[in-house]
């Protein structure tokens, strides 16, 4: 738990609403920030840092929770440090193979290497695929042996459950992640609309991108520098990086934007084109996996089923726009999965399977 997004947003906003109902609640991570630990202190959770001494610290959020997802696959390292291998209410990882009452899917990282596998520089792309049949065995090992100590599992996307369920996992319900409307929504009536926003990340398609910008879209990016970016991608002339960014800046940056284009490799979920949508900005993205699921194509943004079809598309809509009307709809179609849904689904499985 390097910080309190993404994949970490979904555990905490359930053991926030727990501890607002009066339960005890802590939470485990082979390894929690000072940040982590100090908020999740202040939110009434008990923290347990097991503190797993991580090479890749350094190296960026990527590497270091595969490295986290190695020391459990291989080894069984991060869950042999707690005490009598304890049980669990519910798993939200796939870094801690413990006895847990649910287990909330949100995504092998065998099925995420083989699809970003083309995006990697040869640096990357080499040891991965000499590392291939190892990590592809780790990770269905991995997977049985935390089915089999789950009661429940529950996924953050149909795709989701599918790549689970060719691994022999019956999964029992689908519960998407949340996006809080009260802090991700419109920041100005007046949008600049003079840019596109893009996110850089282990699943991002950069190839794409680069292409788009190559044809004279503006584009502003935020996110991680992840260790295999380009060079040529972050110095080129319509590509602006920004870096990691406060969510106030990321709010600005999504209700100013003409469009979010999100080019992936792989995304069982996807929480920036939903982010976007709750701050009224449409999204550009393929029809498949997690974001096909709820941006609705021609009203909360657009679908393309191939990068042909992207880049055509991402240029078209730079140079005329589209109707006020969609911006609308995008709020509207986001408060269908906003953080009060989600709790809602949640404590429904907990009072019926308790």
């Amino acid at each position: 738990m390097m910080d309190l997004e993404g994949s970490i947003r979904p555990a905490l906003y359930l053991a926030q609403e727990l501890v607002k109902r009066n339960y005890d609640v802590s939470m485990l991570s082979p390894f929690m920030s000072d940040k982590v630990e100090k908020h999740l202190c202040a939110s009434d959770i008990t923290p347990f840092n097991l503190r797993s001494k991580l090479f890749t610290m350094r190296l960026g959020f990527s590497l270091v929770w595969f490295e986290s997802w190695m020391r459990e696959a291989f080894l069984k390292l991060n869950s042999s440090h707690v005490e009598n291998n304890s049980s669990v209410a519910i798993n939200f990882s796939q870094v801690m193979s413990l006895p847990a009452f649910v287990w909330y899917l949100q995504g092998p990282p065998s099925f995420a290497l083989k699809d970003i596998e083309k995006e990697l520089s040869v640096g990357f792309r080499m040891p991965y695929i000499c590392l291939k049949p190892a990590i592809e065995f780790a990770d269905k090992r991995l997977i049985k042996r935390l089915s089999n100590v789950s009661s429940f599992i529950v996924a953050n996307s149909k795709f989701c459950a599918s790549m689970y369920s060719k691994e022999g996992v019956d999964v029992d319900d689908v519960i998407y992640p949340p996006v809080d409307c009260e802090i991700f929504h419109p920041s100005t009536s007046n949008p600049s609309s003079n840019y596109v926003l893009t996110y850089f990340g282990k699943e991002t398609k950069f190839s794409v991108i680069k292409e788009v910008a190559d044809l004279g879209v503006k584009i502003r990016a935020f996110g991680s520098k992840v260790p295999f970016v380009k060079k040529n991608m972050l110095n080129h002339p319509n590509i602006e990086f920004l870096g990691r960014v406060s969510t106030k800046e990321l709010v600005d940056l999504y209700s100013n934007a003409s469009f979010t284009f999100f080019p992936f490799t792989h995304e069982p979920f996807g929480y920036v084109p939903l982010e976007s949508m709750a701050c009224g900005t449409p999204v550009l993205t393929y029809d498949l996996q997690g974001p096909g699921e709820y941006v609705i194509d021609g009203k909360a943004g657009w679908l393309a089923n191939s990068d042909g079809k992207i880049i055509q598309a991402a240029v078209n809509i730079w140079k005329n726009g589209y109707s006020p009307i969609v911006r609308k709809h995008c709020i509207e179609e986001a408060q269908k999965l906003d953080k009060k849904c989600y709790l809602e689904k949640w404590l429904k499985i907990l009072s019926n399977t308790g």
